[in-house]
């Protein structure tokens, strides 16, 4: 059996979950978290329009750019290690960004916010796959999925309630709790037995050092770009993009290995998450200034425009998973991106309750389930050696669309939402894999090469009771029968072994073990196969031979 490959499920896997989906939690809502409390900075450390641009762009920009490193990084040394070291540098940043003086430190400790963000969100995805396997892993990267939607919408309600509350730096001190209860938590309930998918690898394969220079120089000036509306910027990463072509080409071990399996399906995974991600977080962006500027109302009230929002998407996210198990992957991607086209088209209608919430809520709902569609597309057929650098080019996919989203559609307002709405709706066809998530098979387990092997014994009886997917008591349970069987074999070929039988498949006693033809011991005709041992309890029986 593989490494990697857990003999029963996790007994903390669900806490677990809850604690990596509240790190990633925190990841998401710092993107949008600052929006609403941008003029109360500005205003406090004196910072002018383009300063308080770098204050949100900081951050996007090392978290989409060293996601791919960070991905890398994690199959290299270990989820778990890169995790912990993601988390510590992300809470101490967030410190960091509460308690700064000024603008500049502001903006170099909102840089290492995304430094840390990139090492762990990454890391977080590749430990949820080594916690789940089969129809479980897709509920848990739904709740991932959710997450991802969701926490963009609660950091604009967060960054609301706190702005108009104790103050803006509270937007980074709400981090401290929940990071340094993920520190102690995470490693005390997930132990040193785990060998999973993220689990440190038997050989490290060496870093692509010019790729990932590449890779990160590329999505930094890119996003650059678009942030400045630079096109010498823009032009500088075209052509790095194209030089990383030209090197990966060339290189042994590329960051994004050529025979990669499901390679197909993680790139059209990816860039649906690229494009969900963009018209969401552009819908964010606009739907703020419109509420602020246009409608005169506070940050609080553009803040609890948008809890319904967060809710749509939650609700989306849940629904998708279910439905891409039912009806597969690209016909709930067209329908998502179908209702979020609609919803888009509803928005602009009429006032913040009558036309914008409403519009913006059925946009979120349809972008929920286009996250689902996204993300188990994207790693259904990822190898689990792969698992980290899959992950990091999804969360690339997400703040790279975020910020592309924004600079493309900004100026166009929600009219222009529709458009892209509609083309992803006709690209998901294509992009996203045919079928739907399928449970896993039964994997035997290891059975002995003795009697009661495949046919009678311990080994068919676990393979029908102790598959993968069932509760740890089962597999324990099933362990248990399975030892006790195999000693009553033990009992039951005892008289042959001493009357010079042997074992069927044996040549005497001390022979060469192996299946010689139709002869057994001294080339005798063979034994009858033993009999099957009467199930009975597994407690308090006693057998004698």
């Amino acid at each position: 059996m593989p490494a990697h490959t857990p003999s029963h499920d996790h007994p903390h896997r669900w806490r677990l979950l809850a604690l990596l989906c509240l790190a990633q939690f925190m990841l998401i809502a710092d993107v949008t978290v600052v929006n609403v409390a941008l003029p109360a900075i500005g205003a406090d450390l004196g910072l002018s329009t383009s300063g308080l641009t770098w204050v949100v762009t900081a951050y996007t920009l090392f978290f989409g750019a060293l996601l791919l490193v960070g991905g890398r990084l994690a199959d290299w040394f270990g989820a778990r290690r890169m995790f912990l070291t993601g988390l510590t540098l992300f809470t101490a940043a967030s410190a960091a960004s509460g308690l700064a003086a000024g603008g500049g430190m502001l903006i170099a400790a909102r840089s290492a916010q995304g430094i840390g963000a990139a090492l762990l969100s990454p890391a977080a995805m590749a430990l949820v796959l080594g916690l789940f396997q089969g129809p479980a892993r897709h509920r848990a990267l739904g709740v991932w999925a959710a997450i991802g939607g969701a926490g963009a919408a609660v950091g604009v309600l967060l960054g609301g309630i706190l702005a108009d509350g104790p103050g803006w730096r509270w937007i980074f001190y709400v981090n401290l709790p929940a990071g340094i209860l993920a520190l102690i938590a995470v490693p005390l309930l997930l132990g040193h037995p785990l060998r999973a998918p993220g689990g440190r690898p038997a050989h490290r394969a060496p870093l692509d050092v010019p790729g990932a220079l590449l890779l990160t120089a590329a999505s930094a000036w890119l996003v650059y770009g678009l942030t400045e509306g630079s096109w010498p910027w823009l032009a500088a990463a075209a052509a790095a993009g194209t030089l990383l072509v030209l090197v990966e080409r060339r290189t042994p071990r590329p960051l994004l290995p050529t025979a990669l399996p499901g390679r197909r399906t993680l790139l059209g995974g990816s860039t649906v998450m690229l494009g969900a991600a963009g018209l969401l977080v552009a819908g964010f962006y606009l739907s703020s200034l419109h509420i602020q500027h246009t409608l005169g109302r506070s940050p609080l009230v553009t803040g609890l425009a948008f809890l319904p929002v967060a809710v749509a998407v939650t609700a989306g996210a849940h629904l998708g998973g279910r439905a891409v198990s039912r009806s597969g992957w690209r016909p709930v991607g067209a329908v998502a991106f179908a209702l979020a086209a609609a919803g888009a088209v509803l928005a602009p209608t009429g006032g913040l309750w009558t036309g914008l919430v409403p519009g913006f809520v059925l946009l979120a709902l349809g972008l929920g389930a286009a996250f689902v569609c996204a993300t188990t597309a994207a790693l259904s057929e990822v190898a689990p050696e792969h698992s980290g650098l899959a992950s990091g080019l999804v969360g690339t996919s997400h703040e790279l669309g975020a910020a592309i989203g924004v600079a493309a559609l900004a100026s166009g307002g929600f009219t222009a939402l529709p458009f892209p709405a509609l083309a992803l709706a006709l690209a998901a066809a294509v992009l996203l894999p045919q079928g739907s998530p399928s449970p896993p098979r039964p994997t035997p387990w290891p059975t002995d090469s003795g009697p009661g092997g495949t046919r009678h014994g311990p080994g068919r009886l676990v393979d029908q009771v102790g598959r993968p997917g069932l509760s740890g008591a089962v597999h324990r349970k099933a362990e248990k029968r399975r030892s006790y069987l195999a000693v009553l074999a033990r009992f039951d070929n005892a008289p042959r072994r001493r009357a010079g039988q042997g074992r069927p498949g044996t040549i005497g006693r001390t022979g060469p073990v192996g299946r010689t033809g139709p002869t057994g011991a001294a080339g005798g005709p063979r034994g009858p196969p033993p009999r099957p041992p009467s199930p009975g309890r597994i407690r308090g029986r006693r057998r004698r031979p």
